[in-house]
């Protein structure tokens, strides 16, 4: 006679409903019971893991820091790939289906209308752009680019991730996709202008 066993929920089970709470209802959706019925459990194993509603805020940023940032830089950072590859592999890491349990496309988005209404998200989302505008910005330079021309390049790839993974969650675009073609034209764009010189 066999008998089923609940699942005993990590505390990242519950973070990852909680972004997704976020991702369809906004930061007002970050409630435990809430989240407890989704997860079909109860409030108990929410304190299990947090003290609180707050901590668990807390840690949904602590993981956004770190899972959709250095995480993604550390797996593109192999030895022995060039500077094309590296972007390339950039674009299909943040493109990738990695983020599904945590809300998906639109859980950037719902992260950044948080931050217009708490002062702590809005600290933490700069933070993250920094980092990851230096990040792009480092690989642009690798590329051959000058300082200042690696910057803008950052900012467009960044600003067009932004801009794209709205238009992926209206079904208006594939982020993917277009944002492997731009980066191709920046890598092309730099070497016809390195020939250019040379010739």
């Amino acid at each position: 006679m066999t008998q089923s066993k609940k699942k005993t929920l990590a505390a990242d089970d519950w973070i990852k409903a909680a972004f997704r709470a976020l991702s369809t209802g906004g930061v007002q959706a970050i409630r435990a019971e809430a989240i407890a019925r989704e997860l079909k459990t109860t409030k108990g194993s929410f304190y299990w893991h947090f003290r609180d509603v707050a901590a668990l805020k807390e840690a949904m940023l602590e993981t956004w820091c770190q899972r959709a940032t250095e995480d993604i830089i550390n797996a593109n950072q192999q030895p022995g790939i060039d500077a094309q590859e590296r972007l390339r592999g950039l674009i299909m890491l943040v493109t990738d289906t990695r983020s599904v349990a945590y809300g998906g496309i639109r859980a950037e988005a719902a992260i950044r209308e948080w931050a217009r209404y708490d002062e702590k998200v809005a600290q933490t989302a700069r933070l993250v752009d920094e980092r990851r505008l230096e990040y792009l910005a480092s690989i642009a330079g690798d590329l051959g680019y000058d300082a200042s021309a690696a910057t803008v390049m950052a900012q467009l790839l960044y600003g067009s991730l932004i801009g794209l993974e709205y238009l992926q969650s209206q079904d208006l675009a594939t982020a993917s996709s277009a944002l492997q073609v731009l980066g191709d034209l920046i890598s092309m764009t730099h070497r016809q202008k390195g020939d250019s010189v040379t010739n």
